[in-house]
């Protein structure tokens, strides 16, 4: 059912005082982006009539083909509670249609969109719950980050050594006043990191609430003279940034069918053959779930992030782990993904890929007890463990040779995204960085 109606907004925006209205999309590599009216042209975004230049927006259209228009999502219509209370500015998430009335092929949402209907097809509900990391840096005169912090606090510390606890709450208040429900949060395992988790959603909403939850956060940081920053890795010898993705599936009546009280590990025959597909695809979706350069720095043995491809019920050393929970709250835990990535195509994926090990009935590996950091290569190679891709330019060989992920993407997006992301890789490539020039100047 819809939470509002066409009325419904025209309503709140004249009971509430808005004047401004963001027109909110997000680009192929999951930049939020927007075109603002004011409340007088509220009608005609109702009306799916307001356009933009497609050309500009990285990723989209050439300049030939550049007329496209946003149609907005009625039940994405938030106030932001940061912004001033005299003219105050609300924002609609958009679908991305071309002038044709059809919807573009490199819209992010609509590329999750066709794996959702192909769930529902199948009678099942995806329901996804993120844990995002971040990191709040102090900033310079002119508001650039710096990226270095005074602080000295780690896991689960509580003032005055965790500097950022007022901000955190801020955010949170900030947050609840737009709906999101927040189940904790708390200060991460290295200096100036933090978490926020909140109440996991069906698959559209939840990406929609991911890229809602990063505006907020850098939104209320900036207000606290800080700068929070979803880098994976932003600095050596400490742990980078997740976005941890709890998963379920639920049948249309709201039964978690991942639940199975009578085996061994509470899991339903459905979520083992689920898992078995996120590990068949877990190599091919690395470009997507960690896009970056910097996302490998972060995928490395010794600060808690996965390397290799298993799972387990005991230990967070594997990829995938089932956290001990039962009931309606079974669900596999995806520790790969990291907070750059564009959350509607890390779920359009994972739930593509768990759907392929459901319809084929993939058989699970054998679950991993041990720590696998601890494990020598021979034990690994022995028990036929696999390693996620070792940069971002092996991930995309792995992407461009995953038939099933290729056709998630659609070959609009998959071009533009790994055309985009190879010329990231040469221009990284290409660069002499300070450690080789302390490694290697005074040497040779």
């Amino acid at each position: 059912m819809s939470k509002y109606t066409r009325e419904d907004i025209k309503n709140l925006v004249e009971e509430e005082g808005v004047e401004f209205i963001r027109l909110q999309f997000t680009d192929i590599f999951g930049t939020l982006k927007n075109v603002a009216i004011t409340a007088s042209q509220l009608e005609k975004a109702l009306d799916n009539k307001c356009m933009f230049d497609g050309s500009a927006v990285e990723g989209f259209v050439r300049i030939e083909e550049s007329d496209m228009y946003l149609y907005p999502d009625y039940d994405s219509f938030e106030i932001f509670p940061w912004r001033p209370q005299q003219g105050k500015v609300a924002r609609l998430i958009c679908d991305v249609y071309m002038p044709n009335g059809q919807p573009f092929e490199g819209d992010v949402r609509y590329c999750l969109k066709k794996v959702i209907k192909e769930a529902d097809e199948l009678g099942y509900r995806f329901d996804v719950g993120p844990e995002l990391e971040f990191f709040l840096f102090q900033t310079d005169e002119a508001g650039n980050p710096i990226p270095t912090s005074d602080e000295k606090a780690g896991y689960f510390d509580i003032g005055p050594t965790d500097l950022g606890e007022n901000v955190r709450r801020d955010m949170v208040l900030n947050l609840e006043e737009m709906g999101f429900e927040v189940e904790a949060s708390h200060h991460e395992i290295a200096p100036a990191q933090h978490e926020i988790d909140f109440k996991y959603d069906e698959a559209l909403k939840a990406a929609d609430a991911i890229v809602t939850f990063k505006l907020t956060v850098k939104s209320i940081a900036k207000r606290h003279g800080l700068y929070a920053t979803f880098m994976p890795k932003p600095k050596q010898g400490i742990n980078g940034s997740g976005m941890h993705i709890n998963m379920s599936l639920a049948t249309k009546d709201g039964k978690n069918i991942f639940e199975d009280l009578n085996d061994e590990n509470g899991l339903s025959k459905e979520a083992y053959h689920f898992i078995a597909g996120i590990l068949k695809h877990a190599k091919g979706m690395a470009a997507i779930t960690n896009p970056l350069v910097n996302s490998y720095k972060r995928l490395i043995p010794g600060f808690e992030a996965p390397v290799y491809i298993a799972w387990s019920t005991t230990n967070r050393s594997p990829l995938i782990r089932i956290p001990a929970v039962n009931g309606y709250g079974t669900r596999v835990e995806l520790r790969s993904p990291d907070p750059s990535a564009n959350p509607y195509l890390v779920i359009a994926c994972l739930l593509a890929a768990g759907l392929d090990g459901l319809k084929n009935k993939l058989e699970v590996p054998k679950a991993v007890g041990r720590n696998l950091y601890e494990m020598t290569d021979e034990e690994r190679k022995k028990e036929n463990i696999d390693r996620l891709p070792v940069d971002l330019n092996d991930a995309l060989k792995h992407l461009q040779e995953d038939e099933l992920i290729c056709n998630v993407l659609g070959k609009h997006i998959l071009d533009k995204y790994v055309e985009a992301k190879k010329a990231e890789w040469k221009a990284y490539k290409e660069q002499i960085t300070k450690w080789e020039l302390d490694e290697y100047l005074y040497k040779y």
